[in-house]
Order: C-alpha cells, then sequence, then structure tokens
C-alpha cells in the first residue's frame, strides 16, 4: 500500500507550491492528495488514511485546530502524522497547536527542503 501525504491548503497557489515542493516524492511511491477547506480534509482522512498531513491553520468551513482535534481525539486516529503550517507565528497558536495534538507546526514562508526532509523523515525515507 502506498505511503500518502495530504495537502490541506484553502489557497490555490500555496496548496499546489507545496505539492510541487513534494512531488519528488511520488518517484518513491507516495501519493499525493489534496484539499481545500477543513471538512473536505475531514472527508479525505477518514477514506484515505493519509500517513502525513499538511494541515493550514486558518481555512474556511473547519480551521486547522478543529481539523488536528478531530482526527488526534475524535477519529482516534493518533498514528497520522500532523504538521500545522500557518503564517500565525505567536507562541499561543503554537500551544494551541500542541494542545490539539499536532506534531509539528511550521510557519510560513517555509523552506521547500526543509518540508521534504521532514517528510521524508516521517515516512522512513531518509
Amino acid at each position: 500500500m502506498p505511503m500518502k501525504i495530504l495537502i490541506v491548503d484553502d489557497e490555490p497557489h500555496l496548496r499546489m507550491l507545496i505539492q510541487q515542493t513534494l512531488e519528488e516524492l511520488e518517484d518513491e511511491g507516495v501519493e499525493l492528495l489534496t484539499a481545500t477547506n477543513g471538512e473536505e480534509a475531514l472527508d479525505t482522512i477518514r477514506l484515505e488514511q493519509p500517513d502525513l498531513v499538511f494541515l493550514d491553520v486558518m481555512m474556511p468551513r473547519k480551521n486547522g485546530f478543529d481539523v488536528c482535534h478531530t482526527v488526534k481525539n475524535e477519529l482516534g486516529l493518533s498514528h497520522i502524522h500532523i504538521i500545522l503550517l500557518t503564517a500565525k507565528g505567536q507562541e499561543f497558536d503554537r500551544q494551541r497547536g500542541i494542545e490539539v495534538g499536532a506534531d509539528l507546526y511550521m510557519t510560513k514562508p517555509f523552506d521547500p527542503d526543509a518540508l521534504v526532509a521532514k517528510a521524508r523523515s516521517v515516512l522512513g525515507l531518509a
């Protein structure tokens, strides 16, 4: 079964940028999935059970904090690695991300090499 990464962002250009950043992993058998809002993300997570989720915080129809909390605490999918990606770098937001169960909190703009390195590490491709 292929490893899966879900990219969730309501901004089309950011979603595409993250997808392009990670597409080299497709050569190693990783499937890239996308979602445009929190509700779509939850539907995809339930259906596809991705190994890793890059999750935007500020989104319509359920923010990233709520999605993360639902995945980790209500759906019991604690094995899914969630990295929150956000422009909000305040310590309060970082702390809230940890409280809802995020495995990592990265701020935008992100370093593409760091994103790929983190994905490789999580998926055991490093």
